[in-house]
């Protein structure tokens, strides 16, 4: 099959699964087996294209061209393989996931939710391999579309409101910025084509520059750059696996992957070295980390407080782009994987504590380790890798970004670590300790154990790929070593 054929299923794959899953709703084995062989089928078509050695050099992919010089295309760079996979390969995890929260929990309309998340993950899929602005904006939006059913789910008040919140929120950012910015950079060069080292011209006014820049930041709102952030803990009212897919398959990782696109791809590193502009976007994603750091240590809902942690633990990814050397954009790249495993990982084991203890609060988690210690050392494995320790992948991003800090002798961004691994110390590990090591304060009624087994299956899947990926990040790593600023 050829290369380009591949690509273009990529796409394909989730958008026709998601026409089956529909008109199998009312035969639940049926309509879960074709999600569950849809994402498998997108799993391997990815797998394919990273071991076709063209395919990161294949020419774009022209899909429609509505009006003259406005190109809907799709290209595959290394970036885009490495959001393609993580995405590809957590969603076939994240099914399995869902299939036992959903019918552990008897939600309703459930062949909705399984129709929108294969939509979402085709919105996803277009972001990944957007060859230009244009179609990367189309795909935006879709993504946004597709995953509000997802947060108003449940359809009570708060989840009506949480989804207005969600949309509002997103839509507004993306019109009213992030399309007014990708206006003004085709009015400056003429394209909008992702192109390595940026499409701007040195010429431009530092002035500009930083306006720009700011308006690409604060544009991708799915970035949760403070404070355009609270939509994302407003969306905790959906269901666990939609929080999974918030926050580590789709919706959060496309926004920090489009900023990074922006930034290598639309600005360039030069440019934005010569005019100083990334200093205004380090102290923004340095004070969003650290800011929600403390909120998140304040909040007893375990979601919410998770969610914060999505927040702050997002913007290393931004922070590390915004150092514009080789090795902080190698650990910016890194770790969209190594925090999209350790993320799922914990949501997973939040929805399976609802699922089999119905708690949701972190003051009732006392001695929940010794009825369900499979759960709560998957939470302790990923807490490792949101703290930044070994043996979990999220040591590896973060040491890569500590080390373009060192680089440049950014003493502010080496103190912002040090004040950030303390506090995601803080707000997890007091967790685990009190699951093991304290003793219920509410014994349950009924004594329980793990939740389903497609769950535990699911979230023990995830934290092993966090320990494989410190073992073995060859992967990711060869990927990032390709990206412009890195591999030029």
């Amino acid at each position: 099959m050829p290369t380009s054929a591949l690509i273009e299923l990529c796409i394909l794959i989730p958008a026709c699964g998601a026409l089956f899953i529909a008109v199998s709703g009312r035969s639940p084995n049926l309509r879960e087996g074709i999600t569950l062989s849809t994402a498998l089928g997108l799993l391997c078509v990815v797998a394919a294209l990273y071991l076709r050695p063209d395919a990161l050099h294949l020419a774009p992919i022209i899909l429609g061209e509505p009006l003259p010089g406005l190109q809907f295309k799709l290209a595959l760079e290394p970036l885009g393989m490495l959001f393609a996979g993580i995405a590809s390969l957590l969603w076939v995890i994240t099914s399995l996931y869902t299939i036992g929260y959903m019918r552990g929990n008897s939600e309703s309309h459930q062949t909705r939710l399984y129709v929108c998340f294969a939509i979402a993950l085709a919105s996803t899929m277009g972001i990944a391999l957007a060859g230009n602005l244009i179609t990367m904006f189309l795909f935006y939006e879709l993504l946004t579309m597709s995953t509000y059913p997802l947060v108003a789910h449940k359809q009570d008040h708060d989840a009506i409101a949480g989804g207005r919140f969600y949309l509002g929120i997103l839509i507004s950012t993306s019109v009213g910025l992030l399309l007014p910015a990708i206006i003004w950079v085709w009015q400056l060069s003429g394209t909008t084509n992702f192109t390595p080292g940026g499409i701007l011209g040195s010429q431009l006014e530092p002035a500009t520059v930083t306006m720009l820049l700011l308006m690409f930041a604060y544009g991708i709102g799915k970035a949760a750059l403070m404070p355009i952030h609270r939509w994302l803990p407003e969306a905790m009212v959906a269901p666990t696996p939609v929080s999974a897919l918030l926050h580590a398959v789709a919706v959060v990782k496309a926004g920090v992957f489009c900023m990074v696109k922006v930034v290598l791809y639309i600005f360039g590193v030069e440019l934005l070295s010569a005019s100083g502009s990334n200093v205004i976007l380090t102290s923004i994603a340095g004070f969003t980390i650290v800011t929600a750091s403390i909120i998140a240590l304040r909040q007893d809902n375990l979601k919410r407080r998770l969610a914060y942690s999505t927040i702050s633990q997002l913007s290393y990814i931004t922070l590390a782009v915004s150092l514009l050397t080789p090795q902080a954009i190698t650990g910016a790249a890194f770790h969209i994987a190594s925090h999209a495993f350790g993320k799922i990982t914990l949501f997973f084991a939040a929805g399976a504590i609802y699922t089999a203890a119905h708690k949701t609060r972190v003051s009732e988690l006392n001695g929940i380790g010794r009825r369900m210690p499979v759960t709560m050392c998957a939470f302790a494995v990923a807490s490792l890798s949101m703290i930044g320790l070994p043996p979990a992948g999220g040591f590896l991003s973060k040491w890569y970004i500590f080390q373009g800090a060192m680089v440049n002798d950014n003493l502010a961004v080496v103190a912002l670590f040090l004040c950030s691994t303390l506090l995601n110390t803080s707000y997890l590990l007091p967790i685990v300790y009190v699951a093991f090591f304290k003793k219920e304060s509410h014994p349950p009624h009924n004594a329980h154990g793990e939740a389903p087994l497609t769950m535990v299956i699911a979230l023990t899947a995830t934290a092993m790929l966090s320990l494989i990926l410190f073992f073995w990040p060859q992967i990711p790593l060869h990927l990032a070593s390709m990206l412009p600023g890195v591999g030029q």
